[in-house]
């Protein structure tokens, strides 16, 4: 006889104690079907008392249940069915009543519940899409990439400073930078170029204006926010703002993509491999200042453990771009209504689809960090600023480093 149990197995058939049929639960104390759930309770309801016409051991099946009620009664009460469970007609109106209030609540519960409009999910498909299309996560054009290593005794000091950097993070992250090992780090060396630490895409962008021919080295970045410009509703943002914020944003969107390749454990940017990792020492090893490392690498780890989603990331990486108080920017009234979208876009994103705890404050953590952004996005011109004052390594900038950051250095 089956009893009623919390861990039943629901891939195994349940079959009715009494006639054989599908079973569908337990009813009155018993596993039963639908059929004799219901001669139960309308045999107990009327207290009826049936005589079976044969031997009183007819054996009951689906087929035959309805012939000798007296004996299926029978099989109802020795397979453990009780008369204690059946409610009374008060309780099951009070029970149905119930039932419809919990779902009437729940209707409402999820129609309070905040979710995303389509054009909201239209825009962070198209984000999604452009990102994916434009950042190998491989790393393949870096088969061969090494970072430069400048022989200068300045390096020696610079190398020291980034293995105490790389110490102090992986054995307290949460007091980053309080050694006072910083004080000690050497006089600025030559800066090095950071966008070595993401893929750059070589293909022409051309649903852009023919205007941005000027900026084909940058498709990625010019990718991600084209489309934003073609979802309505919208008005033609003017080719020269549109160079305005790609120029002006470029270093900051490196960054935020780097960090896909950034590793807490080891302090690396892993690129495509473990055959080839970017290290702090790699960075220092080329001139880097520490001025711009130290605070890089606390940016990294800092946006790397709020485990931000991939349609986070590139919400914000639209939003970094989208920034009206760029110097250069004329319409910033339709450059700021395009960001306030985003905006609304991404806590929506964050209130419907990012679980917490990590939920909690976390727009407010992502917009601190568009404000760390801007203070690298500074030092990083700084120090381009000094090339100007060095002839022997400002012969060796690249096209991209002059299209990009030409105004900077001149």
């Amino acid at each position: 006889d089956m009893e009623p149990t919390a861990d039943w197995d629901r891939n195994v058939p349940r079959i009715c104690g009494v006639c054989g049929d599908k079973a569908t639960g337990f009813h009155f104390n018993a596993m039963t079907c639908e059929g004799c759930k219901g001669f139960f309770r309308r045999s107990m309801k009327r207290k009826a008392v049936f005589t079976c016409p044969f031997n009183g051991d007819c054996k009951i099946t689906k087929d035959n249940r309805r012939h000798c009620q007296a004996c299926r009664l029978k099989r109802c009460v020795d397979i453990g069915m009780m008369k204690e469970f059946i409610l009374t007609d008060e309780e099951v109106q009070r029970k149905r009543e119930m039932i419809l209030k919990r779902k009437e609540e729940e209707a409402l519960k999820e129609s309070l519940k905040p979710r995303l409009s389509e054009e909201q999910q239209k825009v962070i498909d198209i984000l999604l899409e452009a990102h994916r299309k434009t950042y190998d996560p491989t790393y393949a054009d870096f088969t061969k990439f090494r970072p430069p290593v400048r022989s200068t005794p300045k390096n020696k000091g610079a190398a020291r400073a980034s293995s105490i950097l790389t110490q102090d993070l992986s054995e307290d992250s949460t007091n980053l930078f309080g050694s006072d090992a910083f004080s000690a780090f050497p006089e600025p060396v030559e800066p090095q170029m950071l966008s070595n630490l993401v893929q750059e895409d070589n293909d022409d962008t051309s649903s852009m204006n023919a205007d941005f021919s000027q900026l084909s080295m940058l498709p990625h970045v010019v990718d991600l926010v084209t489309p934003l410009y073609a979802s309505p509703p919208r008005r033609d943002l003017a080719a020269e703002d549109q160079i305005v914020l790609l120029k002006s944003s470029a270093i900051e969107v490196i960054m935020l993509r780097s960090n896909e390749s950034f590793t807490l454990e080891d302090m690396t940017w892993t690129c495509g491999s473990n055959d080839f990792k970017y290290r702090v020492s790699d960075v220092t090893q080329a001139g880097h200042n520490m001025d711009l490392l130290e605070p890089l690498i606390k940016f990294q780890v800092g946006l790397k453990k709020l485990n931000l989603h991939e349609e986070e990331h590139v919400l914000l990486m639209a939003i970094c771009i989208l920034s009206p108080d760029r110097p250069g920017v004329q319409d910033t009234a339709l450059v700021e209504s395009l960001q306030d979208r985003l905006s609304e876009t991404l806590q929506s994103y964050i209130r419907c689809r990012h679980p917490p705890p990590g939920s909690r404050l976390l727009y407010a953590k992502m917009i601190q960090k568009l404000a760390d952004l801007r203070s690298l996005n500074e030092e990083h011109s700084r120090q381009y600023r000094c090339l100007s004052f060095q002839p022997q390594h400002s012969m060796q900038l690249t096209p991209l480093v002059l299209e990009v950051f030409g105004n900077e250095i001149s």
